[in-house]
């Protein structure tokens, strides 16, 4: 029988609803704003195997957060199909009382090999992370030479395999801005849901800075100036995208999203609650200190406590950094966990 759902909120009222659970620290790519290959070179140490969480501790902690009020669990890594076997966990959290979606971020290259599998254990939806269709650019990019068309076969893998799916494009002035439309274009057409995504300063490593991004607001009008757009209601609480649909004179549907954390920021409904590869609780993307939950379950720690353990951390949490950010970028110094540890 599942257990009564105990709904708990933080110290802005803002309810647990999301989590994301992150697999591996490892990525076969080596992506400027996550993971540079200056510092996450070929001898980088990686977490080794018994530092990450297993199947079953992913999954046991799946349940104990249904019973909080989440409903909808997210994998993410690094690359979380780097990570061996991954249908078998989908599988065993879809077998979860309570979980109502399950969805996956990933950079798309290994994913046409996997896609029918992920489907058939339980994977409803799919992100995919795709900042260029120029090859040259895209290479440069990604760090590793992969070209556009391993990511697009991998979308279209999933497509077909009856995954939702949405690509997500980080914006970076100076770098691909010229590939809005192009990206906006071809996803238009093959009916994807394309999300523009501010540059951010994820990490310590991506050498951020406020000049390279390109403000949402900016993509959309260059957007609409050629296929006139119109803003949507949200699908629900928390959504992170503003979204837009063409406007039905231009001939053809569609929707794009903008994910503005650092011109709009939306702290103010943030649900989520992630953890990272090696079993830590972070209340924010940009935050510096989690709560171990690792130790806790290998250490004998009951359903009970563990859930208090949880609890505790949400209830006290009041992570804002984008809106602090805001209002003072040049002197927010803050050491970050890696993206690369706690996905997006």
């Amino acid at each position: 029988m599942q257990e009564p759902v105990r709904h708990i909120h933080d110290k802005l009222g803002r309810p647990l609803r999301d989590l994301r659970l992150s697999v591996t620290d490892q990525c076969n790519f080596r992506c400027r704003y996550c993971m540079p290959e200056e510092l996450f070179g070929s001898d980088y140490e990686f977490l080794p195997r018994e530092k990450l969480l297993t199947f079953e501790e992913l999954t046991r902690i799946t349940r104990i957060f249904v019973s909080l009020g989440v409903e909808k669990i997210r994998i993410t890594g690094g690359e979380p199909l780097m990570r061996r076997e991954l249908p078998k966990l989908i599988r065993m959290i879809n077998g979860v009382d309570g979980v109502k979606d399950i969805a996956m971020t990933t950079n798309g290259s290994l994913l046409a090999k996997h896609a029918q599998a992920l489907k058939e254990a339980g994977l409803r939806r799919i992100t995919v992370s795709l900042d260029s269709l120029d090859e040259e650019r895209f290479g440069r990019m990604n760090g590793r030479g992969f070209k556009p068309s391993h990511v697009l076969e991998g979308i279209e893998a999933a497509s077909a395999a009856g995954l939702k799916v949405k690509v997500n494009m980080v914006v970076q002035k100076g770098v691909n801005e010229q590939d809005v439309l192009p990206m906006a274009n071809y996803f238009r057409e093959k009916g994807h849901i394309l999300r523009f995504i501010e540059y951010m300063d994820v990490g310590n490593s991506n050498g951020w800075r406020l000049d390279q991004v390109v403000p949402s607001q900016e993509i959309v009008k260059l957007i609409h100036a050629e296929m006139p757009v119109e803003p949507m209601e949200p699908n629900h609480y928390g959504e992170v995208a503003s979204r837009y649909r063409y406007a039905e004179e231009t001939g053809k549907p569609g929707e794009i999203g903008l994910i503005s954390s650092v011109t709009q920021a939306f702290c103010s409904t943030c649900t989520r609650m992630r953890i990272s590869a090696e079993g830590r609780m972070f209340g924010c993307l940009f935050a510096s200190e989690g709560a171990d939950l690792r130790e806790p379950l290998r250490g004998g720690r009951s359903d009970d406590e563990i859930r208090e353990l949880i609890t505790g951390f949400w209830r006290v949490r009041e992570d804002r950094y984008s809106e602090v950010r805001l209002s003072n970028t040049p002197g927010l110094k803050k050491k970050k966990v890696e993206m690369s540890h706690i996905g997006g």
